[in-house]
């Protein structure tokens, strides 16, 4: 075993091609263990898309051996891209201390695929090694427990400080809490809005969540209760819409930008995601077929003032796993990887709306 010091000082040997500065002085060496299996590290770039992480990788594998000996083994390098939490807001009656970022998925209308969006963009975060958690506050139609191949799942409850914690699924890198992991799959949730919104404070303030980059929440169609009451108990980030290029739901779309820009709610709208830009046949995967019209959403965010965050195609394969619980963001198919370049967008503009814009506050809305 290799002392913290030692591993330190071999580490600050190697050079990152692009700064010219040692890894060690550009604070890129987050944490490090040695023992019986080998030395393990985390690795912080600047940039999650740093173009030299692999050969950094290789020459701290080489730098460790030469400097320390052929014992030197090295096990595991994760690489976790930096995240500039920015100016967030802490209060004592938190109900998600340990959340950075809290990000609403959200439609104007039903049928667009939001939640498609949320639990790839999900898959893609933790694969990019933030850690995700995904709550599906579509509570009269939760889907979310399909694509994840966990409609039986049952949460486990622990007592802690007289206090039920609901642990939640941990699946794909992504943590779950879903309102189908409490009901049958056959049954109708039929509950008046209280009832719903009581819900959903209880899967926010029970979930286990722990320490989260991102706690994405993915919210019913439209507007309703469950957005405000989601507003109201804990300070949103940001919001995502997703819509496709179709002008009906364009037209619903615009009216979820508006609600979360409302002066009453003042959530940060991060920008649009256009799903089903284009159908792309498996056996001719160079055409494009603009079944529901073409840019209707970089159009719409032109007028609106907001980003178009990523366009991802109507794919079959997209459909099929997310029926099998296989979504496609956990590889790297060419729909796959659609989805990790909308993580990377996420991130950017995450990044920006935090250091740009004041700390988020909880909704205040008179009754």
């Amino acid at each position: 075993m290799f002392t913290n010091d030692q591993i330190l000082a071999a580490l600050s040997k190697v050079i990152h091609p692009e700064k010219g500065k040692d890894i060690v002085t550009l604070g890129m060496v987050s944490e490090i263990e040695s023992g019986e299996n080998g030395i393990s590290l985390i690795i912080v770039p600047e940039k999650s898309n740093d173009p030299f992480i692999s050969s950094i990788k290789s020459t701290i594998v080489r730098t460790l051996k030469d400097v320390l000996g052929p014992d030197a083994v090295v096990s595991s390098i994760e690489i976790r891209p930096k995240l500039m939490a920015g100016k967030r807001q802490e209060k004592p009656d938190d109900l998600l201390p340990g959340v950075t970022n809290i990000i609403a998925v959200s439609s104007g209308k039903g049928g667009v695929g939001k939640t498609t969006v949320a639990v790839n963009l999900a898959i893609a975060l933790a694969r990019m090694n933030y850690n995700v958690g995904l709550l599906d506050a579509d509570v009269f139609g939760p889907s979310v427990p399909i694509m994840f191949d966990a409609e039986n799942y049952r949460p486990e409850v622990k007592r802690e400080n007289n206090t039920d914690h609901i642990i939640p699924l941990k699946k794909y890198g992504v943590k779950v809490l879903s309102t189908g992991f409490f009901v049958d799959p056959a049954d109708a949730v039929v509950w008046r809005g209280p009832m719903a919104s009581n819900f959903l404070k209880q899967l926010l303030a029970q979930g286990d969540w722990g320490h989260l980059d991102f706690l994405l929440v993915d919210l019913p169609p439209g507007t309703s209760d469950i957005h405000l009451t989601l507003v109201q108990e804990v300070a949103v980030t940001g919001a995502i819409i997703v819509s496709t290029p179709q002008e009906v739901a364009l037209a619903d779309a615009i009216k979820s930008i508006s609600m979360f820009r409302s002066d009453k709610i003042n959530v940060p709208v991060l920008g649009l995601v256009e799903n089903m830009s284009w159908f792309t046949p498996a056996e001719l995967p160079q055409n494009r077929y603009y079944i529901f019209g073409k840019e209707g959403c970089r159009i719409l965010a032109e007028k609106m003032g907001v980003p178009l965050l990523g366009q991802i195609p109507l794919v079959q394969s997209i459909c099929e796993s997310g029926d099998k619980g296989l979504p496609v963001a956990i590889d790297d198919s060419p729909a796959g990887m659609a989805f990790m370049t909308l993580a990377g967008e996420v991130i950017k503009k995450t990044n920006k709306r935090n250091i740009d814009l004041k700390p988020t506050e909880k909704v205040q809305l008179n009754k």
